[in-house]
């Protein structure tokens, strides 16, 4: 058996513990001797597959022999997923009309189920973000970074790790399209004030558990900006 498909055991064997409720967030990995011996692999193996699960931020690790040495879980899975994906969406040349598609999917979709979900809200950092975004003082690329930071948070209300780990990944490609397309904008102040009120206006709809309405708003506010600032070929 190859080291590669050696420590691959380790990291499934944690996935697995992960996925079925056996590791926690906070909870401490099993030491590097009792792995090895509980998976039949190495002790180097074990000591890859924890770098890696160091690297991709879901655990923590100390030296030593005490009671805070070894590896502890700090993260939620979908943190590593959506590093991972973004690692991909950098080594990729992303066409913004593929981009704008797969927002008008997963956005309009998250604030439907947003609006119908048994658990409503909270909404508090959904309206901090609103707030701070008015204030008329923001370059542009301030703007657009907390504009990004809203449209997550839209999806994270939905519930759905995976599609927030999606639209978090994707947040650094819509800044970097949207922000391109700024200088090509007639008016910047009275694009911000319109987009301040979509803003308001797609959150309001979910607080009144308006799905409909709040797709039909997202969808309009995504296409309008892509619309005025004359990018892509258009969305299919």
């Amino acid at each position: 058996m190859s080291r590669e498909r050696t420590h691959e055991v380790v990291l499934r064997r944690i996935e697995e513990d992960l996925g079925a409720g056996r590791l926690a967030l906070g909870q401490r990995l099993p030491g590097e001797r009792q792995l090895a011996e509980q998976l039949g692999v190495s002790r180097p193996s074990v000591r890859e597959a924890i770098r890696v699960l160091e690297a991709m931020g879901i655990v923590r690790t100390a030296a030593g022999s005490g009671a805070a040495a070894g590896a502890v879980i700090v993260a939620d899975p979908s943190t590593a997923l959506a590093s991972a994906l973004r690692l991909h969406l950098a080594t990729s040349h992303l066409v913004i009309d593929d981009i704008v598609a797969t927002r008008l999917l997963i956005e309009s979709w998250s604030v439907r189920t947003a609006s119908s979900a048994k658990r409503h809200g909270p909404f508090t950092e959904a309206e901090r973000l609103l707030d701070k975004m008015d204030d008329r003082g923001l370059t542009p690329e301030s703007f657009h970074q907390l504009d990004a930071e809203f449209h997550v948070e839209l999806a994270r209300l939905a519930g759905n790790p995976l599609v927030t780990a999606v639209m978090t990944a994707l947040r650094e490609s819509i800044q970097e399209y949207v922000l391109a397309a700024v200088p090509g904008l007639p008016d910047w102040s009275a694009t911000a004030r319109k987009l301040r009120r979509e803003h308001r206006g797609i959150l309001d709809a979910v607080r009144a558990r308006d799905g409909d309405r709040a797709a039909t708003l997202v969808t309009a506010h995504i296409t309008g900006f892509y619309r005025a600032a004359g990018i892509g070929r258009g969305p299919r």
